[in-house]
Parts: C-alpha cells; structure tokens; sequence
C-alpha cells in the first residue's frame, strides 16, 4: 500500500474476524528500537479514558481486544506484534490508531525498512505498507483500522509526530499527570542548561504514583519521550524574547494500575526441618513414563490457560484467537477414517457466539513431533472448521525452518493454521506475568507459580530445548581433525540448533529480568533466513566458531557469545562505549571503580580510534595498575571490551557437562558479574550541583 490509500479487510480474506499487526523495522548495528502503542477513539477521534491508551505498561485495552505481544526477532531486525480481536472492539469504537515512538533523543530516521504488515486469523500477510519520510521525528502513526458501514476498513497512514509520544497522546485525549509537570520541567531545565549532560537510557524517572488500596506501591515506568518536547526539539520548544522566555512544561500521560505480582522475597516457611516439602497443586512426584508426562503437562497448562485469563490470552492471541471466554478439553475423540484419532488437548473460545477452536498436540521430554499425527489434525481441523492446530514441545521453531513439514490441501476453502510453542515460551511468559507485569488477583498468582513449580521440575520433562542433535559430536570431531567441509548438511542442523539455543537464552533471561532480550541477526535486508544459516554453517567449517549477539533493554552494548568448538572456549563479551570526558586515565580508573564486584579473570581490551588494536589486560593486573590499559601512542579511547571465559561443555544435551548447560552458566555469570554493573552509570552532575566549601 502507498501512503494515504485504504482498503476494506473483508474483500482481502475471510479471516479477518481477528488480525495481527505487526511493526518492524531495522538498523545497520542491529540496536535500533521503538516502543508500540495503539490508541482506542471513539466517534469523536478522542480516547474513552486513560484505558483506551494502550503500551507496554498498559499491554490489554478494549476488554481484551487489543493486545501488545512484545517483540519478536526476523531475519534482519524485529517486529512487534499487535493482536486485534475485531469482532470484540466495544461499539462505542470507531477507530484505532496504531503508532510507535523511539526515546533518548533518537530519530526515526535512523532506522532502516520502517513497515507495517496485517495478517488475518490464519497467518496469511493482507497488507503491506513502508513508512517513507520519518527522519526527524520520534514518533509516527503507521496506520489505522476503522468502522465504515459495519465493515472493517486499513488505511495507511504514515504520519510523523516531533513532539513524540506525548504530543501524539495530547491530540488524541489522553489525560496527562498534573503531578509529574513541575519534576518534568525542572529535568528539562537542566537539560537546557547543561546540553553536554548525558542523557538517560531510554525511561525518563517519574514522582511516585498513588496507588490502590491493599496492593504494593511500585514505580511505573513511561517512555522517556512521553515526557513531552525535549530541548532538542525545535519544533516544541519555540523561540521567545525577553528574558521571561522559559521551557514549556513536558507532561506525560498516565500509567496503567499496579496488579498482582508475587513477592520478590519468599515468607519464611513455618516447617520444621528443610526436609518437610510443600503441598503442590500440580505433583510430579509419580510421573514415570511419557506419556503420564505428557498427559499431566498438557492438562496442568490447559487448565490454567481457561482459569487465568491474561495468561490464556498471551498464549493464543498471537495464533488469532479472539478475547472471549476460554475453555480447554483433553483427550478428546474426534472420527477420522477407521480410526479415531486423540489429539492432546482442545481450546474453544467463545466471542460474541462465535467459536474458535485449536487442536493441541503436546510432546515432552525432548521427544520429536509426527508429522503424521499434525498432518491428521491439520485434517481433521480443516474439515470440522476448525481455525488451528497448536503443537507444543520442547523445540524453538524458526524464521523459515518448520519443524513438521504438513501438506495444505489448496482446494479446500477453509484455511487452517500451523503454530508451535515451546516450553520455554510458556514458562517465559508466566514469568513476566507473576514476577514483573501482574494478573488480575492473588489467586490467579498462586495458579501460575504452581505452574512454574510444576514446569521447571526435573521431572516434568518441559525444560525447553535440550539437545544439540545427532550432528554435534561428528561436527566437533570433523572440526577437530580438520574434515568438515563447507556444504555438509549436519553443519547446517547445528547451526539451527544454536539459533534455537540462542533464542531459548533469550526467553529465559528475559523473564527472569522482566526485561526486553532479543538475539541480534546481522543480516542483509531481505536475505531469506535460509541463506542467512547456509553462510554461518560455512563459517562454522572454515573456523569452527559459534557466534551469536543478543540485545538486553537497558544495557549499554549487545552481549557477544562465541562457542570455539577447536579450544573448547565459551567467551562472553560486551563492548562499552566510553563517551565521558576526561583524561584517559581518569576514564579508565571510571570503569575499574564500577568492576568492583566483578571476578578477577576478568579481561579487559581498550578499544581505539583507527586501525589497531589497544592494549588489554585481566581485572586483577589492572587494579593495581590501571595505567596499562591507556593506550600509549596517545590514541583516541572509544570503549572498552569486557570478556569472560570459561570451559566449553562437550555433551550435546544439558546434563552437567552438556554444552547447552554451560552457555546457560556463562551468559548468567556474565550479566550477573559484569552487565549488571556497567548497565547505567550514576548520571553526572552539573557544575551548580557540586557541593560548595
């Protein structure tokens, strides 16, 4: 589509009752990023209330219609996706707008294939539009779906806002924190008044908000450029005479309610002894074969899936399922053929009198999916209408790369889609739910830690990904003696498999901090991801190295893991920019005093301007003598290195000597010891702040 045009949803497919949005863009180093937000108008192009404004600290809007799924990596870059349930929008809805903004004084213009794509319920692309002309601005509208004659309509929009979120917001009736005006004025006075201050990381603070009676009190967070015009934004900020001139004061809209979350720190436990185990509402103490595995896993998640809605509604809103009221069915016969067939489990939602309907086929401990068991049930769902068929493993799909290769009966005029979860997804995200997001009640809490307890148990087999594959150890031999030629099939497999590795990393730390952690694919825009892998299987023959990158929201760099397959190495590095002013030495002794708590074996590597590299050293050597590690020819310093290294596991699965266990050891040590304490340095303070003899 071309900016201005629209088009009616229902003359593009028959799937339209619930879409996906979904907002990408790119950059060259792979650290660009933005936030999405989606606003609710009613008849007037105004929002209802402060609810009808929907971003990552208000996620649900619209009674569930609307739904931010967070982010999710491509071949060049990253996508966020948006799920629309638009026969659930309510009534009073006319419009809603669908935009993004970036934060810390970045552009748009500094990312690359800004676009807006629209699927329907099957996963099939409707619409495609490129944002052209956003160089200057810090956020943009992309598009918009609205009501016309009581059908559905797109039209691209493609509109840029320089006063960022915050004036987007105002235009459209958000209400803004009277509370925060004065704080906001005053940080952006001190901006105006020392320009080379550094600026924050993405979240401008914010005075504390009142909260509901009977839940804990705790800081909301807003995008920094919610906070209104910056300094630098001429646009905002016009030019007056006199001396009375003075910054208009930012605001900034409203955050989303505090809910439920569990305590950070365990009550002490009443037992007598350590021996004594608590009572579970889900046990795994009897499981002894695969199939009681697989039954007990299948209904423990279902089960929660129907009695907590927001968790039951991140796991299906991205596969088309509409916001109704769920229920979940196991063991279900259906007719198929001479022979019955039992899929694992069955959701129905129920929206409005509609139903949408997903046959669940669930594998644990490692076990592969059949392709003639989901080939069944992409049968049977196709001719009962079925919308979907969900598998359920331990495996990471990929970009490009499905896990069971299925047959689609092109004559058929129902479509029915094929969507896999892992595990480690659906740990994830009753992670973020329960420890970092919220629920809806204490009890829906307690359902979902249950939950946890019962999927992290050794003997649930839902651990996620676990194994390397049949081709790591004849990989690691062929790159040992020096036999492993470029072309070889099983190079391909365990680059796959690493790529799975890497994005289970991912889930799992990010739910652990509450935190954005995407991998990072260097790749050129529009490189099918299967010549992407081709490349790297060829530069695992030639140097034997596993690479990956991955990106932690709020860190100063992207984390570097490299897996050396002929030393046996795990190395996990950050690159620090080092933007401070200062002496060399002044900058360096900096960095020595925020390593305090780091491990000795810590090295540390000067990065230089131009050609060459600067000297380096351990953590321990440099305490004593920080001076080493100044370049002596007088070169420019532009960061520094931080790496760690520890031994390789050799096994392919995740037992104690297994590799996949020790990059999970090596990534934690290292954003434990290391990221953790360069991640934000104290902001530093103007000469009118210093303290006065």
């Amino acid at each position: 589509m071309v900016k201005g045009a629209n088009v009616g949803l229902a003359a593009l497919s028959e799937d339209v009752g619930s879409v996906m949005v979904s907002l990408g863009w790119s950059s060259a180093t792979g650290e660009g990023d933005a936030d999405v937000s989606v606003l609710l108008l009613d008849g007037d192009g105004k929002v209802r209330s402060d609810v009808d404004f929907c971003f990552y600290n208000n996620p649900v809007a619209g009674n569930g219609s609307v739904q931010l799924l967070g982010k999710t990596p491509t071949a060049d870059g990253s996508e966020d996706r948006i799920s629309f349930d638009l026969d659930a929008v309510p009534e009073e809805i006319d419009k809603v707008v669908v935009a993004a903004s970036r934060y810390g004084g970045s552009r748009f213009g500094e990312l690359d294939d800004l676009r807006l794509t629209l699927a329907d319920s099957a996963g099939d692309g409707l619409v495609r539009f490129a944002v052209e002309e956003a160089d200057e601005v810090s956020a943009v509208i992309f598009g918009e779906l609205y009501r016309r004659s009581g059908e559905w309509k797109f039209r691209a929009v493609g509109q840029g806002y320089a006063s960022g979120l915050a004036g987007l917001a105002t235009d459209y009736g958000v209400d803004i924190d009277d509370d925060a005006a004065e704080e906001d004025a005053r940080e952006q006075g001190e901006q105006e008044q020392e320009p080379e201050r550094e600026q924050g990381q993405g979240y401008a603070e914010e005075a504390p908000l009142p909260e509901p009676a009977g839940q804990p009190a705790a800081p909301a967070r807003v995008p920094a450029q919610a906070t209104g015009a910056r300094a630098d934004d001429a646009s905002a900020a016009p030019a007056q005479d006199g001396p009375a001139a003075a910054p208009k004061p930012a605001r900034r809209p409203r955050t989303a309610k505090k809910k439920v979350t569990l305590p950070r720190t365990a009550r002490k436990s009443l037992a007598d002894n350590e021996s004594w185990r608590s009572a579970r509402l889900f046990p795994v103490s009897a499981l002894k074969s695969d199939r009681e595995r697989e039954t007990r896993a299948t209904s423990v998640v279902l089960s929660v899936m129907a009695q907590v809605p927001e968790f039951g509604r991140r796991l299906t809103a991205g596969f088309g399922a509409p916001a109704g009221r769920m229920e979940t069915f196991t063991e279900v016969t259906l007719p198929h053929g001479e022979s019955p067939r039992r899929p694992d489990g069955v959701v129905r939602v129920e929206r409005a009198g509609k139903l949408w309907t997903a046959l669940v086929e669930t594998k644990t401990n490692g076990n592969a999916l059949k392709p003639d068991q989901v080939q069944a049930y992409m049968d049977i769902a196709a001719r009962r209408g079925y919308e979907a068929v969900i598998t359920l493993s331990n495996d990471v799909a990929l970009d490009g790369s499905p896990l069971v290769d299925v047959r689609i009966d092109g004559r058929r005029k129902h479509k029915v889609a094929l969507w896999h979860l892992s595990w480690a997804e659906v740990v994830h995200q009753a992670q973020m739910l329960i420890r970092h997001e919220g629920v809806g009640n204490a009890a829906h809490a307690w359902l979902l830690q249950e939950l946890l307890h019962y999927l992290q148990h050794e003997n649930s087999g839902c651990h996620g990904f676990q194994n390397m594959g049949a081709a790591w150890v004849p990989v690691r031999r062929g790159i040992d003696d020096e036999t492993l030629c470029q072309g070889d099939a099983r190079a391909l497999e365990v680059i796959e498999n690493w790529e799975r590795l890497v994005r289970q990393v991912c889930l799992r730390l990010g739910g652990e901090l509450g935190q954005k952690v995407l991998p990072v694919q260097r790749a050129r825009r529009g490189s099918d991801p299967g010549v992407r892998r081709a490349e790297l299987a060829d530069h695992l023959c030639e140097q034997g190295r596993l690479n990956a990158e991955i990106r932690i929201e709020g860190t100063p760099g992207v984390l570097a893991i490299t897996a050396d397959l002929r030393t046996g190495k795990l190395r996990t590095s950050i690159e620090v920019p080092s933007a401070e002013p200062g002496y060399p030495l002044s900058r360096v002794k900096r960095l020595i005093r925020r390593l305090a708590e780091a491990p000795a074996d810590l090295h540390i590597e000067t990065l230089v301007d131009g050609p060459g590299a600067g000297p380096r050293g351990t953590l321990e050597r440099l305490r004593p003598e920080p001076a080493d590690i100044v370049p002596k020819d007088g070169a420019q310093i532009t960061g520094f290195r931080l790496s760690l290294f520890k031994g390789m596991g050799s096994g392919r699965g995740s037992a104690e000597t297994g590799f996949i266990r020790s990059v999970d050891e090596a990534v934690d040590r290292f954003h434990a010891q290391v990221v953790a304490q360069v991640e934000a340095p104290a902001p530093r303070r103007s000469r009118s702040e210093e303290p006065t003899g």
